[in-house]
């Protein structure tokens, strides 16, 4: 949260759930906190309805409804939810249901803590917890029917949303029991906790490829993005966004020729006391269209700021500056002594890694809407972090965050995009300003040229290893904005081992791999200037896009600097030593895994063809899903790259969906191609130069490869699938290259030119 926030609205931990009543009851409105849109808002169940857990209700039909609190962006996470109740609640699948949770306070889960989608965090973190639900609800019914039948509740089988008694024929439906409304047994959390779960061999859910939830409701229409509320006297607003990325405000507005525009009705200058935006004017008018052609009328005089004159390359200069300082940053890694190693290796090899701006650019543009409703506000938008979003939010309207109502809905891809606030905030303030509920839809130049995107960043690696070949240190230095502490949430910043303060581990996770080396160094740094001028988000894969692509393409050019296979000499540094013990082996078998499916080793590849590989521990060590990739590429010679084929193994744990996770693999698989090959945007003049995809150009139909997935599936507590295989995926090129044409390309994205270069070298 925002400092300037924390000033205008008190912590929402401070809330019960009375006082927020009490609160809004005091408006003389009643509040409907929406689901997935405002056709299915989350109206207070009927009394007939039993509710075993604040994430799902049976009702008197036996319909399960599962409310989720993450956000759905097709990756069908309210599905994955849904499933893993049913498997201990013993429902039929038929009878499933979701729905999206609003920012009501009964959704601040002390278990499952905040409204945050991002991480690959959701099914690792929810599974538990929504197990425990399932099995509640299911004790409760199992009770209730017992009593009704008069048999004891230990000979009762639950299966497919029935409860029967084989030994005297005897059964109730969910329904059934519902109504007889005799399940009212309640559980504490200590209760929860003793419930005993299945074991893996018991799952008759989890493992199955049912059908997702969410679909027929997308195919139909009747799940609702941001981008379809409709509210009675909704006007819109057409976004003017200044040359300057950040930093610059609105010297004088003219709309005087916005005034012949039919419809106009207003051009609001934001004050944005949150400073999530600066610069910004929205023009409002009765439709879209008008309000497109008022943003266009408008005449705007700008003071530029402090950053109108930076550049991608003021930004690198910046950080190589940074790095160059033998005080600067904080150790994320510090083992051991790899300075004196260095002293007696017998090699030591030193590289610089870079990557450039990427930008989200999700399909549905960003939007919101919002409506004040006495002295409440309402808004509606598709959102990542609502836990932060309605604080921002209350921040633009100068209220407190219990009088604002958040309804989520369905997302049009998010991707890290919609973690992020912006587009409430003119939304609020146009609003506020025209007394009328306010949609604000972004253009895609709105949209790429302020987005939050991933930073610029720039690492360098020094390595030693000793007569044997064997490396023996390691130091890595990352310098880049810091995402996640321009959050201002504290929790969310990691304490330094050096003790010099917290840092953001979001921007070096990943460096703190399971390959073993006795002296490692980690530096965190932070590129001021970058943070300022470029303020930067989440991007799916976050700090392992980039950290893994400096330490597996280090570890390729340790491979071929002493002679060895690049997979082996990763099977070698993977012993499982100290505190690598368990992950260190998982990440090995699911290289050999990978090596395995893609005929690693065992073709004779044509001139100009070569496989690589990486494997990785993303997204984060302590929450990672163990990933591996082979590479394999045909390089022309102009440099231009061809990937033939990407061979992906993941091991997972426990696997909930097994045709989602295999969806989620092979689209992060292309991302990460994606951002290895093609994207890149740059900064002049203060200002993002791409505006539309004729000049940001991702991954196109025409060029996707062959993909290979190997989920691996071993009972073991269930990981994310989101992200990880995004961040395994360019270094595994940008090494299959090297293989190729002996090209050792440095850079994302892999550029012909790069290439080419390379290969002259």
């Amino acid at each position: 949260m925002n400092k300037h926030v924390k000033n205008l609205a008190p912590e929402t931990t401070d809330l019960s759930r009375r006082s927020f009543l009490v609160g809004t009851a005091a408006t003389g409105l009643v509040l409907g906190y929406a689901g997935s849109g405002i056709d299915q808002a989350l109206a207070a169940p009927a009394p007939a309805n039993f509710e075993p857990s604040v994430w799902y209700a049976i009702a008197p039909d036996g319909l399960v409804t599962v409310t989720c609190g993450k956000a759905d962006m097709g990756q069908h996470v309210a599905s994955t939810m849904a499933q893993i109740v049913a498997e201990e609640l013993g429902a039929n699948w038929k009878d499933m249901r979701v729905q999206l949770a609003s920012n009501d306070p009964k959704f601040n889960d002390p278990v499952l803590g905040a409204q945050i989608t991002g991480g690959s965090w959701s099914t690792m973190m929810n599974f538990d917890a929504m197990s425990r639900a399932g099995a509640a609800g299911r004790i409760a019914l199992t009770e209730a029917a017992a009593a009704s039948m008069g048999v004891p509740a230990s000979e009762l089988v639950v299966r497919a949303s029935t409860i029967s008694h084989p030994k005297s024929k005897k059964s109730m439906s969910f329904a059934e029991v519902v109504k007889s409304g005799k399940a009212t047994k309640t559980f504490t959390a200590d209760d929860l906790k003793a419930i005993k779960l299945k074991s893996p061999d018991q799952y008759t859910m989890i493992g199955v490829s049912v059908p997702q939830l969410d679909i027929p409701l997308k195919v139909n229409g009747t799940a609702k993005y941001g981008i379809d509320v409709m509210l009675p006297g909704m006007v819109y607003g057409a976004l003017v966004t200044p040359p300057v990325r950040y930093g610059a405000t609105v010297k004088a507005v003219d709309d005087s020729a916005a005034k012949k525009v039919p419809g106009y009705i207003k051009a609001v200058t934001l004050d944005d006391k949150t400073t999530t935006t600066t610069g910004w004017v929205v023009a409002v008018a009765n439709t879209y269209a008008n309000a497109k052609k008022a943003a266009a009328a408008l005449k705007i005089d700008y003071d530029g700021g402090p950053n109108a004159k930076l550049s991608s390359e003021s930004l690198l200069t910046e950080a190589k500056r940074l790095q160059g300082l033998s005080d600067s940053g904080q150790f994320f890694v510090k083992d051991g002594d790899p300075n004196a190693a260095f002293g007696t290796a017998a090699k030591v090899l030193e590289a610089e890694y870079t990557t450039n701006i990427n930008i989200h650019a999700p399909m549905e543009p960003m939007n919101a809407t919002a409506e004040f409703k006495g002295d409440i506000l309402h808004i509606y938008s598709g959102n990542q972090f609502a836990t932060r979003s309605g604080a921002i939010a209350a921040g633009a309207a100068g209220i407190d965050p219990k009088f604002v109502v958040m309804h989520q809905m369905w997302l049009g891809g998010g991707f890290g995009r919609r973690l992020d606030a912006d587009m409430m905030v003119p939304a609020v303030q146009a609003a506020k300003a025209v007394g009328k509920p306010v949609k604000v839809i972004y253009t895609r130049e709105n949209d790429m040229t302020m987005d939050f995107s991933r930073p610029l960043t720039y690492q360098k690696v020094k390595a030693g290893v000793d007569g044997d070949g064997k490396l023996v240190a390691l130091s890595h230095d990352v310098v880049s904005a810091w995402p996640t502490q321009r959050w201002g949430i504290p929790d969310f910043l990691s304490p330094s081992v050096d003790k010099k303060g917290p840092l953001d581990a979001f921007t070096v996770n990943g460096s703190d791999f399971f390959y073993t080396v006795p002296n490692h160094y980690v530096r965190a740094i932070k590129n001021e200037m970058a943070h300022n001028a470029t303020p930067s988000g989440q991007l799916r894969s976050v700090a392992p896009g980039w950290t893994f692509w400096a330490v597996e393409s280090m570890v390729d050019e340790i491979a071929h600097a002493t002679g060895k296979d690049p997979a082996l000499l990763r099977v070698e540094l993977l012993d499982g030593k100290g505190k690598n013990d368990g992950g260190a082996q998982r990440l090995r078998n699911t290289l050999l895994a990978a090596m395995g499916l893609a005929g690693y080793g065992t073709k004779q590849l044509p001139k100009g063809e070569g496989m690589g590989v990486a494997c990785v521990s993303s997204q984060e060590r302590a929450t990672a899903s163990w990933t591996a990739c082979v590479a394999h590429v045909a390089v022309a010679p102009s440099g231009e790259v061809t990937v033939k084929k990407l061979t992906v193994a993941t091991d997972v744990g426990t696997q909930v969906n097994p045709d989602g996770i295999r969806a989620q693999v092979e689209g992060a698989a292309l991302w990460g191609m994606s951002l290895a090959l093609f994207e890149k945007a740059t900064l002049k003049d203060g200002g993002i130069e791409q505006t539309n995809f004729d000049s940001y150009t991702p991954l196109r139909m025409s060029q996707l490869p062959e993909v290979a997935v190997n989920v691996i599936a071993n009972g073991e507590k269930a990981t994310g699938v989101g992200e990880p295989a995004v961040t395994v995926v360019a270094p595994a090129i940008g090494n299959a290259v090297f293989n190729a044409v002996g090209a050792r390309v440095r850079g994302l994205p892999i550029t012909a030119e790069a290439v080419k270069a390379a290969m002259k070298a």
